[in-house]
């Protein structure tokens, strides 16, 4: 009988974590037609299992020594059309983008190896990045003569500012884990046998968490750039209020007095 194909994306929740895994490390990760279908069609299920309660975080993480490269740029050298190609393969990939920025609980991306392209875009969407000491970030578009997509002329944007991220992107020059790390790319860097051990105890505290809270921090501080002072501050009064009726806040401040770790996620 004929083996079943390896799918390119894993998916498997556990212990209130989805974990989201890239899985074609023969050939660095590369985005392509196949792909992308494979991840929008995963990051709805995590979607559709948060909307079932099932879901408190995400880890974002990939086979293999890296991250993702990018686009397949054979695909792209044995397309007819370029621009057919890339008008198939983006929209997945940005529907993906988008529902895993905007999801209400804490994504984590434990990066190591080469990441350059559309990956760049798929490992800071999430909320928190972690990197391997191996991890190198190259933008790559220029060098091809392509544009950003996936969301990494927004990311790059609002992380380093516009002038840092054009010289990300026009000279293609690569930042290893510690240049990332001052640059705010990144939130820890890790020996690389050790990223994954800490990626998954960072993303089982989280899910142990208010998530409550944590949605209620994600939103503020994504809208927060967009907002005048007083907008900012109507929209905390908001959310404390709204977070002080939860019975994780309740369970919260009473863990405090009682000087024990809460238990959050009961019942009301």
């Amino acid at each position: 009988m004929p083996s079943t194909p390896t799918p390119p994306i894993l998916l498997e929740i556990r212990d209130a974590i989805a974990r989201i895994t890239l899985n074609r490390p023969e050939q660095a990760n590369v985005l392509n037609d196949e792909t992308g279908q494979a991840f929008i069609g995963v990051v709805r299920q995590v979607a559709d299992a948060w909307a079932r309660g099932e879901v408190r975080a995400v880890l974002l993480a990939a086979k293999g020594p890296h991250f993702c490269a990018g686009g397949d740029i054979r695909g792209f050298v044995a397309a007819d059309n370029i621009a057919e190609l890339l008008d198939r393969t983006i929209p997945p990939l940005h529907e993906a983008i988008h529902t895993l920025s905007t999801l209400p609980v804490p994504v984590v991306s434990a990066v190591n190896g080469s990441l350059g392209g559309g990956g760049i875009g798929i490992a800071l969407c999430a909320d928190l990045v972690i990197a391997s000491r191996s991890m190198k970030l190259r933008g790559g578009y220029s060098a091809i003569a392509l544009s950003p997509d996936v969301g990494v002329s927004w990311a790059l944007t609002r992380l380093v500012g516009p002038m840092r991220a054009k010289h990300i992107l026009f000279t293609n020059q690569p930042l290893d884990a510690q240049q990332c790390l001052a640059a705010g790319l990144v939130a820890e860097v890790h020996d690389d046998e050790a990223l994954m051990p800490a990626a998954e105890a960072l993303v089982q505290s989280l899910a142990q968490s208010a998530t409550g809270s944590l949605a209620r921090i994600k939103s503020l501080v994504d809208q927060a750039a967009r907002h005048t002072l007083h907008e900012q501050l109507a929209q905390e009064h908001l959310g404390m209020v709204a977070c002080g009726a939860s019975a994780d806040a309740r369970e919260g401040v009473t863990a405090f007095v009682q000087k024990r770790a809460p238990r959050f996620g009961r019942k009301a």
